[in-house]
Parts: C-alpha cells; sequence; structure tokens
C-alpha cells in the first residue's frame, strides 16, 4: 500500500530507487537491476556500490554449477539500522524496535494514567525506548527513524495531533522534542486507526486493495484504503466513523463536546459508562471484554450492541465506498465472535446488496500488536523511500 506519494522518477533509476526494488524483491542482481530500469552496466555498478558502502545492499556469490563464474546475488541488510515506534493509547503505550526489514527485536508496553497529557506520557517512553535499545544491543546511532502513532486527527507535518477528544492537552503539541534526548532521528506521527491499516501491508491488504481497518476500541475510527492507497481526506479527518450522527444515540452527550455520536452508545468509553452503572467493575474496555469472554451476559449484549451500532454506521460507508473487506482490530478485537455477530447483522441489512455481495469481515492480522508493527512500518516507509535513501547517500 502506498502511502507516501511515492511516483516513479521520469528520469534514470536513483540509487534509492534500486534499493526499493532489491528491497522488495524485484531484482536480486545487477543484470536484473539493468532490465528493470534500463541503466547501464557502469551506473547499475555505480549505484550498488554506493549502497553496499553505505551497508545497505550485500553481494554474496551463489553456489557455483562448475560452469562459469558464480552469480551475484544482492539483498538488503535488514541490520543496518533500527526503526522506533510506539503507539501512544488512552490507559497504554505499547512501544518496539524493530530492523529495517520490519522485525521486532524488542518489544514492550507501559500503563499509564487515563487520557495523560503528553509531559506524562512522552519522557516514560523515550526512556522506555532507550532502555529497549539497550535490551537488544543497539544505541541512538542505529536509529534511522522513529514512528508514533496517537488517537485523533494529526499534523503530519508538524508531527502533532490536531483534534483528539480522548487525549487532552496534546493537540498543537509536536512530539519530536520529548524523544529528542533519545534520537535527533526523523519523527513520523501518525493517527492510531491508520497504523492498523498500515500492519495489514504483510496481511490482509495482499489480497484487499479496498477495505476499512475499524478500530473497536476506546473510541472507534475507520481507516481507509482504496486502490491500495490509505486515504487521509482533505484534512486528514478521514475515517472519523466514532462521531457520525446515530438516531438511538440522540440527546446522549460524547466525549467529544456535542451529542449524539455513535460512540456515545457504541465506544469502548460508553460500554464501561453503561456497565458501571449496573454494578459491574470496569475501568477499561478491556475489562468489559473480559467480563464478555468470562460469561458475563450484559457485557456479551453490550460489545454485540456495539458492532449492531458500528455496522449501521458502517453500512453506508460500505455503499459509498464498495471495499473488498473489512478488517476489524482494537481492544474490542478479543471478542471479535461478539462483536461481529453485531456488525454483521446491520451491515448486510443496510448495506446495499451489490456492495455487500462477499464482502470479507476478518480479524486485524497482528492483533493487539497491529497498532505498534503499523507503527513500525510508517517509519520504515519513510526512512526507505527512494528519497530518503538517496539524501542519506548525499549526505555519507
Amino acid at each position: 500500500m502506498q502511502t507516501d506519494g511515492r511516483a516513479r522518477a521520469a528520469g534514470p533509476a536513483s540509487a534509492g530507487e534500486v534499493l526499493r526494488l532489491v528491497r522488495e524483491r524485484t531484482a536480486s542482481s545487477r543484470p536484473d537491476l539493468g532490465r528493470l530500469t534500463g541503466l547501464s552496466r557502469t551506473a547499475v555498478a555505480a549505484r550498488v556500490e554506493a549502497l553496499v558502502a553505505a551497508g545497505l545492499l550485500d553481494e554474496t556469490e551463489s553456489a557455483g554449477t562448475g560452469v562459469g563464474r558464480p552469480p551475484v546475488r544482492l539483498s538488503f541488510r535488514t541490520q543496518a539500522g533500527v526503526v522506533l515506534a510506539a503507539a501512544i493509547g488512552r490507559s497504554r503505550t505499547r512501544f518496539a524496535v524493530c530492523d529495517l526489514g520490519g522485525q521486532v527485536l524488542g518489544m514492550g508496553e507501559m500503563e499509564q494514567e487515563v487520557a495523560p497529557g503528553p509531559d506524562d506520557v512522552l519522557p516514560r517512553v523515550m526512556r522506555r525506548l532507550r532502555t529497549l535499545l539497550g535490551k537488544v544491543k543497539c544505541d541512538a546511532s542505529d536509529v534511522l527513524g522513529v514512528g508514533v502513532s496517537i488517537p485523533g486527527t494529526v499534523d503530519p507535518v508538524a508531527g502533532c495531533s490536531l483534534n483528539s477528544p480522548i487525549m487532552r492537552g496534546w493537540d498543537g503539541v509536536p512530539v519530536a522534542p520529548y524523544l529528542a534526548p533519545l534520537t535527533t532521528a526523523p519523527l513520523f506521527v501518525e493517527n492510531d486507526t491508520n497504523v492498523i491499516a498500515l500492519a495489514e501491508l504483510d496481511g490482509h491488504l495482499l489480497q484487499y486493495r479496498d477495505a476499512l481497518i475499524v478500530k473497536a476500541s476506546t473510541g472507534l475510527g475507520a481507516g481507509i484504503v482504496a486502490g491500495g492507497l490509505l486515504q487521509h481526506g482533505a484534512r486528514g479527518a478521514a475515517g472519523d466513523i466514532g462521531h457520525v450522527k446515530y438516531r438511538p444515540a440522540a440527546g446522549i452527550a460524547c466525549r467529544c463536546g456535542d451529542t449524539g455520536c455513535v460512540e456515545a452508545v457504541a465506544g469502548g468509553w460508553a460500554l464501561v459508562r453503561d456497565l458501571a452503572a449496573k454494578g459491574r467493575t470496569v475501568s477499561h474496555v478491556r475489562d468489559v471484554v473480559g467480563l464478555a469472554l468470562d460469561g458475563d451476559g450484559a457485557a456479551r449484549r453490550a460489545i454485540r450492541g456495539s458492532g449492531q451500532a458500528v455496522g449501521e454506521v458502517l453500512a453506508a460507508a460500505v455503499t459509498l465506498l464498495d471495499p473488498a473487506a473489512i478488517v476489524v482490530g482494537g481492544d474490542m478485537a478479543p471478542a471479535y465472535d461478539l462483536f461481529v455477530a453485531g456488525l454483521r447483522e446491520t451491515l448486510y441489512r443496510d448495506a446495499t446488496a451489490i456492495a455487500g455481495r462477499d464482502l470479507a469481515v476478518v480479524a486485524a492480522t497482528h492483533g493487539a500488536d497491529s497498532g505498534v508493527r503499523g507503527t513500525a512500518t510508517l517509519a520504515l516507509q519513510r526512512v526507505l523511500s527512494p528519497a530518503a535513501v538517496d539524501a542519506r547517500l548525499a549526505d555519507l
């Protein structure tokens, strides 16, 4: 899925383009590169040698057949650096160190006060990432990029939240300065639902190029993938389904400050509110899921009801966008069967027959790790883009 606006250069393929071909396993030798790019042998050699010198490519001789020179194979050096990832949520943050192939070298998580401010969370994230780097025997000089995901609409240029009703105090606050004591590597910020979509690059998006990625958690959101491209919208607010008006929620206050939003009755925070009023000991939607999986009738009905409400809202999106699949992730996903039973009931009832025909509903590939894996993918896409690689080589 292309999200970085990458376009094939009009001129001769650069070293960054050469690396992309090898990294994506489209090319594995110099002759492959020459054939695919139209570059001369001399030009291919210059680019390959620059990438080898930078530690980004390896050239190894394959086993010989006894006739002629053994073929030389090219491979991407995934150990040439690492990226850091932090998926920040309302009450929990997950973080990881990944190599350049996306392999998780180390992962951790921390609990935090509900809806804390950046001054509380980000210094702790920085310290945890520093400790994790040491555990995987890396240091700050190995870090090529950092990915951070936060709830709500984000400004990717300023690297901050624009509008997050569940994370008060974050709007307009750049994340990068908080991580500067650890690394000055470039930092990239994305919405928490969109990174779940990025995590599906090696999952469901290999099969479905048009999909809606639903995060059913404390809040509700959707990542929109159309034609293999993640859609952000004109203001970066695409997919904010939690605040679509929903008739059964009329007059009920939402945490965004308005009334009548679907989140006001179907978001995880609303389920916690309603079950607490019934005497259940719950403080997070994960508690509701735990009760449901233990057979608590009220919790089971609450999660199924959430799915019904989300399905009713999604029906319009399915009719409009005609996706091939809906991928369900977030903190309600462990109760997938309950949630999706409700979702299917209203979704297939209300979407047009043709849009609902053969529509797949599937669980997120990486489960609870989807957010942090997708956040790492965000960083990898940026630091390994052809333009970024070419800039790095120019600085050597």
